[in-house]
């Protein structure tokens, strides 16, 4: 798309911020949207390149994506140029326009080469492709009896001083951790993130409803995997399930597989925190778009069967889930608007992550992330940054 002519999609639903057109437009110039509205609006200058789309189609925001460690058979943790790229180019076949790097436990060598090649990686991103927004630092400050597939040797309590010198080497790109408040130094740890600005995540942890009550007191936000890697609900105590389902200031992530929690259970999730509460996640590790087999994750085999990814004693190992994947299974499982849907993986993770500014919806003077989506929500086009990233067979 030249930066110079002004590409329009249009012909077909779109899901503006606040209103969803059934004949719509979208106009793209450089790396923005200049332009957006009913079909009678559209401007119809010859100089302007025209994309109409067929009318069962729809045109929504890019997915953003939170908590994902690798695709393509790459991963974050791997620490190089390359790893990144691949991530990035092949995660707008899915309909992710952005995301979080994230990382995992590992020794402090590991984690630094990683933030520090996440930095580097960021200040020479190619357009075309998903966008890294910034880190997210899962571990190692969690609970060993939570632990799932963290590697346990690794981990350890919070640590001030260290996540400072790690965000240093990341170039302050770190935006979410993951930790446990109820270990020592924990809630001064979830105190310090907030003050800095960067999300405090419950996960991985055993905390009780009340640990997790003065967590968010102290400015956490945020809780990772609902009901994975966590003391569960129980009826004479909540956890950090139950806190998560009842306090209004957390905001909570879904694995939507229908793997990590049943659908039963993803519609009382939404019964409890609405879409405006939920984010959708993909928590996808290397594996993704890739056949059945043995794959690595943070030095530990995984074994990928049957859309499964379990360490050898069956502890699930992240996911190969795609957010588009995520999407559609929310649309089977639960009776709710795609809008709602969108929210989740869209507004909400922009808003968490104080760039609804310029990601999360298809308003003018934002980035020109776009997704198209046919009748069976299918990805069909995918922008990122106004630069086609991906397009799905002739239409």
């Amino acid at each position: 798309m030249n930066t110079s002519t002004k590409t329009i999609l249009k012909g077909c639903t779109i899901f503006l911020e606040n209103e969803t057109l059934q004949n719509g437009y979208v106009m793209i110039q450089g790396e923005k949207i200049v332009e957006a509205g009913d079909i009678a609006s559209c401007p119809t200058h010859s100089g302007n390149t025209i994309i109409t789309l067929p009318s069962s189609f729809k045109i929504t925001p890019g997915f953003i994506d939170v908590h994902i460690h690798g695709a393509g058979g790459a991963d974050t943790m791997d620490g190089t140029a390359d790893a990144l790229q691949t991530i990035s180019s092949s995660l707008p076949q899915e309909g992710t326009t952005s995301y979080l790097a994230t990382t995992i436990t590992q020794s402090h060598e590991n984690i630094k080469q990683a933030l520090l090649n996440v930095a580097g990686y960021t200040e020479t991103q190619s357009s075309g492709q998903a966008e890294i927004l910034g880190i997210h630092l899962e571990g190692p400050f969690i609970n060993s009896c939570r632990a799932g597939a963290q590697p346990k040797e690794y981990i350890q309590q919070p640590d001030i001083e260290l996540f400072e010198e790690w965000n240093n080497h990341a170039n302050r790109l770190i935006k979410l951790v993951t930790l446990a408040p109820e270990l020592k130094g924990g809630l001064e740890f979830v105190d310090h993130l907030a003050s800095k600005g960067i999300i405090a995540s419950v996960g991985h942890s055993d905390a009780t409803f009340e640990e997790v009550k003065l967590a968010a007191d102290a400015g956490a936000t945020h809780v990772t995997h609902l009901f994975n890697g966590m003391k569960g609900l129980h009826h004479r105590e909540l956890g950090v399930a139950g806190a998560a389902l009842k306090l209004n200031e957390l905001m909570v992530e879904l694995i939507a597989d229908g793997i990590h929690l049943h659908p039963e259970m993803m519609e009382l999730v939404y019964r409890m925190k609405t879409a405006e509460k939920m984010l959708l996640i993909t928590d996808s590790m290397r594996a993704k778009c890739l056949k059945n087999g043995r794959y690595d994750l943070g030095g530990q085999e995984v074994t990928v069967q049957h859309g499964k990814a379990l360490l050898e004693d069956g502890t699930l190992a992240g996911s190969i889930l795609k957010m588009k994947d995520a999407i559609r299974n929310m649309s089977a499982y639960l009776d709710i608007s795609l809008r709602e849907i969108l929210q989740m993986a869209t507004v909400n993770p922009a808003k968490q992550l104080h760039v609804f500014d310029r990601k999360g919806s298809l308003t003018p003077g934002k980035d020109a992330d776009i997704v198209v989506l046919n009748e069976g929500l299918d990805v069909m086009l995918t922008i990122c940054k106004g630069k086609l990233a991906y397009r799905r067979g002739d239409w």
